[in-house]
């Protein structure tokens, strides 16, 4: 950290900001581990490891919850680092697609942007979806709440709507939240596994808890051995993948965030490294609950029971309060960081309506149409789950793996490309960039395939026994947003679209942080060149 007085950090970050081509619209009120505090917080091990618990267990068994947490938290380290070094040398809230224009070009920007934002939907999405499942568990037991995924989707607007109006306020509330969420996922996760370590009567074996599989896929009947089997786990690294998503979210608020090319860089990488050692401590503690028989139900709410089964219901309720409190952290923070990245792309007017989402309010200096944009995109996106069920959700959990993973690569790729030239920031991987990038970018390029894949027998297409429930619907939403992008930028994107630009020389700069007057039309420069 550096030992410089506050306000000539903030000097500094704001000249920083200026070579980038922006003005300081928005309050840079965020310390480092307030910074961290939002990655972490978004990734969630309280949320993703817990909602997504089902995916797992039955595309692997306990097998692909322990090894392939620890596999995947591997290699989403080597990720972060990779991410880290570039959102050093530019700590901006456009984060993924900034670096992907400065570093290539406009269209390279493009693309990137627009990954990144639907991936940011989409996980935000997710994560409030998942929040009113175990909302709905804890309420069920305490007042017999209906779990219908209708009655679902009624607690997961209510919960968006909460997470939308707290978003409106100004960022040192959200960053308090923040910092408030990091030590209750850090806390609850230890008072979990006490719970989970004396509490219940009967514990699996330590074999069972790194050795034991499941098969509950069809594929090749129940078999759990052999190719086909190795094939299953591989889908079932998508609970653990998906939990470790969103965490650009601390290069998003850079702009909001003291000494950011330090701190942004930090953020990023130890979020990661944290969710891991915490994610893993989490996962074997309810692994070793599951009842000497199994979980009474393995669907939607196999959590719910595992701790129901094993400990009764009054622990059941305390458990899953835990969760939802942490989840209702997590999806406050997505939407956070969701806002100012599509506030960011509007700015360099990619989003239709670019006039309106980059406004800023004067008061609190927060984008508040973009938040209440993100709110009502995310509302939207689970919908198929109220026919399709879990499936329906566990197919909106890949579109947000792949879709933020496809926004993470294409920088990586540019970066090791551009080699030695490359400007480096505060915090470098120095000479190890390249074994690290090249581990990064066939990581992504391997799990982007495998979660395209069919996960269930009766879900592969022309077979004889196929089932409409369970289609991977992944495929449709990622390739048709290639489709989409692709096509719009080659007819119309590609004629206006000049990646990030420059909102005035020095001077027009100072003015529209004196008075947020309206940038007006930007200089045609593209920002950080003169």
């Amino acid at each position: 950290m550096s030992s410089a007085a506050p306000g000539a950090v903030h000097d500094d970050d704001t000249a920083h900001l200026h070579r980038l081509g922006y003005a300081q619209e928005l309050f840079r009120s965020m310390g480092g581990f307030q910074n961290f505090a939002i990655s972490f917080t978004i990734i969630s091990i309280l949320a993703g490891c817990l909602t997504s618990y089902a995916i797992a267990y039955n595309q692997g068994g306990p097998i692909a919850i322990t090894w392939g947490w620890l596999i995947v938290g591997g290699f989403c380290i080597i990720v972060s680092l990779a991410l880290g070094e570039i959102a050093s040398t530019y700590p901006t809230a456009g984060g993924l697609y900034f670096w992907s224009s400065k570093l290539g070009s406009p269209a390279w920007g493009w693309f990137t942007g627009w990954f990144n934002l639907v991936g940011q939907i989409a996980v935000t999405a997710a994560i409030g979806f998942g929040c009113a499942i175990f909302m709905t568990s804890l309420f069920n037991l305490l007042w017999n709440y209906p779990n219908s995924y209708g009655w679902i989707y009624f607690l997961y607007g209510m919960l968006m709507l909460g997470a939308g109006l707290i978003n409106m306020f100004k960022i040192s509330i959200t960053a308090f939240l923040n910092t408030i969420s990091a030590w209750w996922h850090m806390i609850g996760v230890l008072v979990a596994v006490v719970i989970l370590g004396v509490v219940p009567d009967h514990h699996q074996s330590v074999s069972y808890v790194f050795t034991q599989t499941v098969n509950n896929t069809g594929l090749s009947g129940t078999s759990t051995h052999g190719i086909v089997f190795i094939y299953v786990f591989l889908t079932g690294l998508l609970m653990a993948q998906y939990t470790i998503t969103g965490y650009d979210a601390s290069a998003h608020m850079s702009e909001e965030t003291r000494n950011a090319s330090l701190a942004a860089a930090w953020g990023i990488v130890m979020s990661v490294v944290v969710s891991v050692i915490f994610g893993f401590i989490l996962l074997v503690a309810v692994t070793f609950a599951i009842p000497g028989a199994g979980p009474s139900d393995t669907g939607t709410f196999i959590v719910q029971h595992i701790w129901q089964d094993s400990m009764g219901n009054k622990w059941a309720e305390f458990l899953l309060l835990i969760a939802v409190v942490a989840q209702t952290f997590c999806t406050i923070a997505s939407t956070t960081s969701a806002s100012r990245m599509m506030f960011a792309f509007s700015r360099d007017r990619a989003v239709p309506g670019h006039q309106l989402w980059r406004r800023v309010s004067k008061r609190d200096r927060v984008p508040v149409y973009t938040v209440g944009a993100i709110v009502c995109l995310a509302f939207i996106t689970p919908l198929p789950a109220l026919w399709w069920g879990y499936v329906g959700y566990a197919a909106s959990t890949a579109v947000a793996v792949i879709g933020l993973y496809i926004a993470f690569v294409l920088p990586i790729i540019l970066r090791l490309r551009a080699g030695e030239s490359f400007e480096r920031g505060a915090w470098s991987l120095g000479r190890h960039y390249k074994w690290i990038d090249w581990l990064a970018i066939l990581w992504i390029f391997f799990i982007c395939i495998v979660f395209l894949l069919p996960a269930f027998q009766g879900g592969i297409p022309f077979k004889s026994n196929f089932d409409w429930n369970l289609l991977n619907y992944t495929p449709l939403p990622v390739f048709g947003a290639f489709l989409l992008f692709g096509g719009w930028y080659l007819l119309s994107g590609r004629k206006w679209f000049k990646g990030p630009i420059r909102q005035g020389t020095e001077e027009e700069l100072a003015r529209i942080e004196a008075g947020f007057e309206s940038p007006g039309t930007p200089v045609s420069s593209p920002a950080g060149q003169a």
